[in-house]
């Protein structure tokens, strides 16, 4: 467990380091994949809408939730924190992804990206 979130943190530090391609452009986000995969990795669809410092909290808390949850319940032997942990697992990765999706959708809004424009510039 320790190795996959020393290799994530890793990975998201090294993106941070590296400009987002294509930044300068005005180009339509699609809510749907920038929730999806902040709902996947929590951070991500942040990182995906340019927002790096906020990614970074949003993977740290989704690290910290499980280390902390299941350090505490094996300490103190409490088996509600076993049931409680995933649980706000969950709904930090639900909270991440709505996150992400109302960004990515008020992007479009602001920049005055229809769907039928969005179709039509990413799809074909």
């Amino acid at each position: 467990m320790g190795k996959i979130a020393g290799l994530l943190i890793f990975v998201l530090g090294m993106l941070a380091l590296f400009p987002l391609i294509g930044v300068a452009q005005e180009r339509p986000r699609d809510p749907l994949i920038h929730g999806l995969a902040s709902f996947l990795i929590p951070g991500l669809g942040q990182y995906l809408n340019g927002e790096t410092d906020k990614a970074l909290v949003h993977f740290l808390v989704a690290v910290t939730i499980p280390t902390v949850g299941y350090y505490v319940g094996i300490l103190t032997v409490n088996p509600f924190l076993f049931y409680i942990t995933p649980l706000a697992q969950l709904g930090w990765s639900l909270y991440s992804a709505m996150d992400a999706y109302s960004v990515a959708q008020a992007y479009n809004e602001a920049h005055g990206f229809s769907l039928l424009e969005f179709d039509l510039k990413i799809g074909g």
